[in-house]
């Protein structure tokens, strides 16, 4: 079966669905925050200290939201050493839209076309930052329906976080996450376990279908975000209360029964306030909290407020960070390391914090953990759900594989290229001023992309866009791999400085028989 547990384990359904590899991808140029400060002419520490951001990561205008997926989709197939025709669901979650019609699923099919394999079902959903958790959803759902063949779902998630210039300009970036479902998963969703909140609100929307900027109400977003953050928190509580019951538990649910924690990080302040946020529902939610000792000392003064009128409350904020900054700094920090360095990738960027997360602790420090997941998309959408770390945490064991395989995060992200707030104007204008045009041949340079990217060779007078693949090798004297298209332009970059390789998969795949199924097994 997929993931590392035995067959034996099988239930009436699939057991331990969930995610069993995951891949992160960000671009390789970066903008410093602090000299971006300079450049816009604003006080030191407004975006480093105040929204808690040091590095953004960028795409010139060789990258697309389609050039994104299709390198996160091929170094996951890679690196796991799996085959295409393992995939049975493929689904994307964006909402980088440059076409109103053509979904960036179909773009990604294309890598699937030496396999065969076209029997893959899924398309894209888009709501904001939530499509992707969507996408994931509709995997762990179709793993576990009547619908399953028994082969592995393919969630990715990824987009280009472009504003205007401005003060949400530093709240930008970049990236695309893809994530292997299936069964016995080191990192399985607890059945039954999410909060979600729905609701109708303009907070931030893109209603210029020629633009990639989006209008922003920032007050009002922070407001629905950390309103649905209430919200999704009081629904996840009450059902894991209903299932202790069940279980013949009266226990109450806190912050102390998550293990770890990742939230959805437009900038790593917002997540601080987050933490602060949950520990002052669990505050007022509690039948008599002891303000003598313990978390809550000193707080009995915020004993009455009233949660809907302190989304703005500096006092009330204030409190709660200082009585929460222990479990922040031991649940939540080590989430932030891509949100800080590369900023809000949008679809991706709870995931990233997954990611972050995961790459920072080693098997054993995470085994038999509860993750909590709060994921918040404008307009707007939310869902707070947990994943179950599994206990296995032995060498070659799931969990270990998946810690093995971001081990390398923090060598990646060293490895960019710094380049200056002015050149990284210059590629914002360039995006602005080409991102719908016809005929056009991007003027980026391919030799700074990281080896094994896909990149947009042009787009023709049709729209029609076409892409080729930077070798992985690190000499590259070879052509790049093209996609397949009758008029795609013969390019080969020049050879190029060295970057990080891609380590080699360490994986083989089997598969096996299951109640008539065909099933894969990493």
């Amino acid at each position: 079966m997929p993931g590392s547990g035995p067959i034996s384990c099988l239930g009436p359904w699939p057991k331990d669905v969930g995610i069993i590899a995951l891949e992160l991808y960000f671009p390789s140029q970066y903008v410093d925050q602090a000299e971006l400060e300079q450049l816009d002419g604003v006080a030191a520490g407004k975006y480093t200290v105040g929204l808690g951001q040091a590095r953004m990561g960028f795409c010139s205008d060789r990258e697309d939201i389609n050039s994104l997926c299709l390198t996160v989709v091929q170094r996951l197939m890679e690196r796991n050493g799996l085959s295409y025709d393992s995939v049975g669901r493929l689904e994307v979650g964006t909402e980088t839209i440059i076409d109103k019609s053509k979904s960036v699923k179909t773009v990604i099919m294309q890598l699937f076309e030496d396999s065969g394999n076209t029997d893959v079902e899924g398309i894209d959903t888009t709501n904001a930052c939530y499509g992707g958790t969507a996408a994931l959803f509709n995997a762990v759902n179709w793993v576990e329906s009547s619908s399953w063949d028994g082969r592995y779902a393919l969630v990715v998630a990824g987009d280009i976080a472009v504003y205007a210039t401005g003060s949400a300009r530093p709240t930008g970036g970049a990236g695309a996450v893809a994530m292997l479902v299936g069964p016995n998963a080191p990192l399985a969703f607890e059945r039954g376990l999410r909060g979600t909140h729905m609701q109708h609100a303009y907070d931030f929307y893109k209603p210029d279908l020629m633009s990639e900027y989006p209008v922003v109400d920032g007050k009002l977003s922070i407001e629905c975000y950390l309103s649905a953050l209430d919200r999704c928190y009081s629904v996840y509580r009450n059902k894991i209360h209903a299932q202790w019951q069940r279980e013949g538990s009266e226990e109450r649910f806190s912050l102390d029964d998550f293990g770890f924690l990742v939230f959805h990080s437009p900038y790593c302040k917002l997540v601080q306030k987050s933490l602060a946020r949950l520990m002052l529902n669990d505050f007022l939610s509690h039948p008599s909290p002891n303000t003598e000792t313990g978390p809550f000392t000193g707080l009995d003064a915020f004993r009455d407020i009233k949660p809907e009128e302190t989304y703005f409350d500096r006092d009330v904020e204030k409190a709660f960070m200082k009585a929460s900054a222990d479990l922040f700094e031991t649940k939540t920090k080590a989430s932030l390391l891509i949100s800080n360095q590369n900023g809000n990738m949008y679809t991706p960027s709870v995931y990233g914090c997954l990611a972050s997360l995961i790459a920072q602790q080693t098997a054993s420090q995470i085994a038999g953990q509860r993750i909590g997941v709060f994921s918040y998309g404008s307009g707007f959408a939310a869902t707070l759900y947990s994943l179950r770390v599994t206990q296995d945490h032995t060498p070659g064991s799931g969990l270990d594989k998946l810690v093995s395989s971001l081990s390398d995060l923090k060598v990646r992200l060293d490895s960019r290229q710094k380049v200056s707030p002015a050149v990284f104007s210059e590629n914002m204008k360039l995006r602005e001023d080409t991102h719908h045009l016809a005929n056009y041949v991007p003027r980026g340079s391919v030799e700074d992309l990281f080896p094994g990217t896909w990149y947009l060779t042009r787009v023709d007078d049709k729209h029609r866009r076409e892409y080729a693949r930077r070798p992985v090798d690190d000499d590259l004297t070879a052509a790049p791999e093209l996609v397949r298209s009758s008029t795609a332009p013969e390019h080969i970059p020049s050879p190029v400085k060295k970057m990080p390789r891609i380590p080699a998969a360490t994986h083989s795949l089997t598969s096996e028989r299951y109640q008539g199924l065909t099933v894969w097994k990493l």
